[in-house]
């Protein structure tokens, strides 16, 4: 859909943020209002006369009134039907039922992502909207990112696609077209790449500025907790999965597994990395710093005291351990997320 150019000859790019009954009104509301904030907002190294960067629309199947996955009711501003072309599709999240995605409800939607691909439009999608974008097989043997909560899901259903789930967000394709970000608030991630990409630097830091947006420059293996796979149907490895899960910070909890199992310690580390995906020793770290993140968290104990109740006798080696696994220090994960003391309930006078 061509979009008419203002005095000085500049076109602003149309974006058809797309709306389905499963999309999540927060992600989409909020990248509408972020990516149209050109309108009110002056930012730096734009002439006063010059059109906003971009125009951004809803689009569907229909125009008019659309129920969203949360019961809030939208207006889908222009039907799909009505648009031969764009320049940047963005899928919002979706929300994932229990039963998984169900592919092939959205078939026209589908391909109308395909048919704008092939004229040339980005293909985004934010947290889990790429279970719909994933449909159109662009992303087959492609690197993306989804939420880490639905990986596991969206791996099953469709495997072709190299998902990365503590990746904030991933640019792929031939013309870097094919964009992913993963969970939840990364779609500010994603407003700010496109304003950046498309409007410069200058115009995506004043829009952070604005909206006191922050990149997620640390990844998102510091917000992924970590659960170890307990569906693999060995019930030896479950009995020993089990006993560590309170038990991880003894001394030696290898050694007492496998008198646990009573299997020889090779076959035991054998069938319990084929049943986790782990060895048993990285599984353990595992349990390890994340009782220390909740730890952190909710206590202001010292790290090399944490060290020691998480079952580490040499508090650096701990600190390595943990930036490894997460990403951050221990003081930088204390400072993150620790609940702020203006946050806390005050008890009574």
């Amino acid at each position: 859909m061509p979009v008419e150019p203002d005095q000085t000859g500049y076109a602003p790019l149309h974006v058809s943020l797309v709306a389905n009954p499963e999309a999540g009104i927060s992600t989409l509301t909020g990248m509408f209002d972020v990516m149209s904030a050109f309108a009110i907002l002056p930012t730096p190294g734009r002439a006063p006369d010059q059109a906003p960067p971009f125009r951004v629309e809803i689009v569907g199947l229909q125009t008019g009134p659309l129920q969203l996955a949360s019961r809030v009711p939208i207006t889908v501003q222009r039907s799909i039907a009505e648009l031969a072309t764009t320049d940047i599709v963005i899928v919002p999240s979706v929300v994932v039922g229990p039963g998984g995605w169900a592919k092939g409800r959205h078939p026209e939607l589908v391909e109308w992502l395909r048919a704008m691909h092939r004229r040339g439009a980005l293909l985004c999608s934010a947290c889990s909207g790429l279970f719909l974008l994933a449909e159109t097989g662009l992303f087959d043997g492609v690197d993306a990112t989804v939420h880490f909560d639905y990986a596991k899901a969206f791996s099953a259903a469709f495997p072709e696609v190299r998902v990365h789930p503590e990746k904030v967000l991933v640019v792929a394709g031939e013309r870097d077209e094919l964009i992913t970000s993963g969970a939840s608030m990364t779609w500010h991630d994603l407003a700010l790449y496109l304003i950046g990409r498309h409007a410069g630097a200058t115009a995506a830091q004043a829009v952070a500025r604005f909206f006191a947006l922050q990149w997620h420059q640390d990844g998102l293996a510091p917000y992924m907790v970590f659960a170890g796979r307990m569906d693999h149907g060995d019930q030896v490895i479950s009995v020993a999965q089990d006993w560590l899960a309170t038990h991880f910070s003894v001394v030696d909890p290898l050694g007492e597994m496998v008198r646990l199992t009573g299997l020889s310690e090779r076959t035991f580390k054998r069938r319990f990395t084929t049943a986790t995906g782990l060895a048993p020793l990285a599984y353990v770290q595992r349990l390890r710093v994340e009782d220390a993140k909740r730890r952190l968290e909710r206590t202001e104990a010292p790290v090399d005291e944490i060290s020691w109740q998480v079952g580490y006798e040499e508090p650096a080696f701990f600190r390595r351990l943990f930036k490894r696994l997460t990403g951050l220090t221990p003081g930088a994960y204390r400072r993150r997320f620790k609940v702020p003391d203006f946050a806390r309930p005050r008890g009574r006078a």
